[in-house]
């Protein structure tokens, strides 16, 4: 075989847990099966009774996928052809009441005489035979192509259905005209026009059918949850009616799923309500399933609540989300005087672009990207992207304000673009902005890695924030006096809210990094591993296995050393390292599968859109109403959820910049009007120059000089 080739033996890409091959595990996700016949279809992506693999190189699913459908389709014509053998004879086609007839026919006729007679009335049978085999065969692939098409029609209904749930979107708006154009003039199959589902459709069946598919999904990934344990992560807000609510999902290797909302208003001030809350939910997931519960925030009724949940559960670990922490500590960094002042000075210069059309065509006529701010869902990180993005448009930036275009354009002579040119061509500023970056943008990188990856990370954040600390301290050239406060904001954040036991056992538990030359076992990882030895282990007896068996992970004997070889430790995630070189130590396995299969990472990561809860959590609703809504929240966010896991990526970047931002509404008085005209840019068209995404600059007169 060739490297280019791939192996359809599909004992080549699972592995049999038993002798009799009834559990089998896939090589790439780690998954357990029943059956090599399950295992196909796993690989090859064909949805059914197994969940596709979602580790798979796609020439491997596509591989399995065609022949699994090859196969599918010689079954099919088999079958067609033994119904329609041509030995058969030919009445057996005919319907019996047809049959009948002619037989009844062909006697009359033989009564009547033979001879020739008789020889003309055989030749009329076959004829009328013929014919009628002929018509019902015709029926059949009539009837056949409506079925089809009736088939296509719910498949595609249900299409368009689901987009209504996952979007949000009011049912109501399949009713409108222009909705039923839209799906006509999609069509390319030659269709003057197709049925789009009703509002009844969008109701009932398809959401029911939806629903029923979906739980199907949602059951299958929580058959997982005993075995790789799973995180509970909080999503919590208030909205505008002043309610606090939170919504529940569930995360673990083989995918998200939202389990349920509440409005917790009520009882925000109740810690021992909310901790029964927490209870019901950890309860409906499984105590023994749940490693860990990852909260939104650290302050409000969900700060409070953690405090009490740690002493009161002690084998489920508190964390708080990864990227909520790393935006805190880029808010104390962004807090120090010198960084906080060249902020203010980017904001004087976005603030006067974005303010005034003419200013902001120009400028995006010179830089390489189409926006100087950097929008973010991470609100207190979106500053230092913008930063960063600043910084990297210097030279084109000083170009534009030393161009023809800005020298005659009206807006060089006020007193707005006069500061702003200055700030553009002062050496101090961008001094401080790339102090300020130095200081920021390993906190970033985590920040996108955290939550724009697909792979659990609790086994390398411990690291990762070791590194970023290093990597600030060679950024400053190891100046002690410029890193430290850096790192003494960073440390404030890692010990009192991010860092978990889970962390340091990660850590310690990553084959990847624990056999590797740079591995450090300081008190606070020991200490690490060992909390959560005692905590997530009941057994003592069990305890004192893994203790013994921990022996044989650090001394690589065993299959640990045939593990221990750098290509096995970074070509797969450390989890299914364990699966596969584990097996000897089966205590110490599972333990630490269950502890590198969470994530760090809190729900936001997924950005729910919290509408759809908001309206479910309303009172005054009747029974039937409120059941279906619940139906459509069920299948919104878990719909939402799937598309992370399927490919769809999360950027903490933004498309959309919003209009009412400090970075973009400026605070200066707005009646500052030209005296002259804008010569430079008098002829040029205004309308590309609308602010991007929603944001329209200011109006300003342009004037012929």
């Amino acid at each position: 075989m060739t490297a280019g080739e791939v192996s359809i033996n599909i004992h080549d890409h699972g592995a049999a847990l038993d002798e009799k091959k009834k559990r089998v595990q896939c090589n790439y996700c780690g998954k357990v099966l029943s059956g090599f016949s399950r295992l196909k279809y796993h690989v090859g992506g064909i949805r059914g009774d197994v969940v596709p693999c979602e580790k798979v190189a796609e020439n491997v699913r596509e591989s399995f996928r065609s022949m699994l459908l090859e196969t599918k389709r010689a079954s099919r014509d088999n079958k067609v052809q033994n119904l329609y053998h041509p030995d058969l004879p030919w009445k057996r086609y005919c319907s019996p009441d047809l049959n009948a007839a002619k037989r009844k026919k062909r006697d009359a006729n033989q009564i009547r005489g033979c001879g020739s007679g008789m020889h003309a009335e055989m030749h009329s049978v076959v004829e009328d035979d013929m014919t009628e085999h002929v018509s019902v065969n015709n029926r059949r692939r009539a009837m056949s192509s409506g079925a089809k098409e009736n088939v296509m029609s719910r498949q595609a209904q249900r299409c368009i259905g689901r987009f209504f749930y996952e979007t949000g979107f009011d049912f109501s708006a399949s009713t409108l005209p222009s909705f039923q154009r839209m799906i006509n003039a999609s069509l390319d199959d030659g269709h003057s026009e197709y049925k789009a589902p009703s509002l009844q459709d969008l109701k009932g069946w398809i959401l029911h059918d939806e629903v029923e598919e979906m739980k199907t999904y949602v059951n299958e990934i929580s058959r997982s949850w005993a075995s790789t344990g799973c995180s509970v992560l909080l999503d919590g807000w208030v909205d505008e009616k002043g309610r606090n609510l939170v919504s529940f999902v569930v995360e673990c290797p083989g995918g998200p799923t939202y389990l349920r909302s509440a409005d917790v208003s009520a009882i925000i001030d109740d810690a021992n309500a909310l901790q029964l809350l927490l209870e019901g939910v950890i309860e409906e997931v499984g105590i023994d399933s749940v490693v860990q519960i990852v909260a939104f925030s650290t302050v409000g009724w969900v700060g409070a609540v953690g405090e009490q949940f740690m002493q009161r559960y002690w084998c489920v670990f508190w964390c708080v989300s990864a990227s909520h922490c790393i935006e805190l500590m880029l808010e104390k960094i962004g807090a120090m005087d010198s960084i906080r002042r060249t902020l203010e000075k980017a904001k004087i210069i976005t603030r006067f672009i974005y303010g005034h059309k003419q200013v902001l065509k120009l400028v995006r006529n010179h830089i390489d990207d189409y926006d100087l701010i950097k929008p973010s869902k991470m609100k207190l990180a979106m500053p230092f992207f913008t930063l960063e993005n600043i910084l990297s448009e210097k030279k084109n930036l000083e170009e534009m304000f030393d161009s023809i275009e800005w020298k005659t354009s009206v807006w060089s002579s006020t007193v707005e673009g006069m500061r702003v040119a200055h700030l553009v061509g002062d050496h101090s500023f961008w001094s401080g902005a790339e102090m300020a970056s130095k200081a920021t943008v390993p906190l970033l990188r985590v920040l996108r890695l955290v939550n724009e990856g697909d792979k659990p990370l609790v086994g390398f954040i411990y690291e990762t924030m070791d590194q970023v600390k290093e990597t600030i301290k060679k950024e400053f050239k190891n100046k002690k006096s410029d890193y430290t406060p850096l790192w003494t904001a960073i440390d404030d954040i890692w010990d009192t809210h991010l860092h978990s036991p889970l962390h340091a056992a990660g850590y310690y538990l990553n084959p990847c990094l624990f056999y590797s030359s740079d591995f450090y076992s300081d008190p606070e990882v020991t200490f690490g591993l060992l909390c959560c030895v005692v905590r997530m282990v009941a057994d003592q007896r069990t305890q004192l296995k893994i203790t013994f068996q921990l022996d044989e992970y650090r001394h690589a004997r065993g299959a640990f050393q045939e593990g221990k070889a750098i290509v096995e430790r970074i070509n797969i995630s450390p989890a299914q390292w364990w699966c596969t070189y584990g097996k000897q130590c089966p205590e110490l396995q599972r333990f630490a599968v269950r502890i590198l299969s969470q994530t760090c990472d809190g729900a936001s990561r997924y950005g729910l859109k919290r509408s759809m809860a908001e309206k479910l959590l309303t009172d005054r609703r009747n029974p039937i109403e409120q059941q279906r809504l619940r139906d459509l929240t069920f299948v919104h966010y878990n719909l939402q959820v799937q598309n992370k896991r399927s490919g769809f990526r999360s950027d903490v970047i933004s498309e959309e910049i919003d209009p009412m931002d400090d970075w973009v509404v400026d605070e200066a008085p707005q009646d500052v009007e030209p005296e002259n005209g804008d010569r430079g840019l008098m002829d040029s068209e205004c309308s590309e120059a609308e602010g991007h995404c929603g944001i329209q600059a200011k109006e300003e007169p342009i004037e012929d000089a």
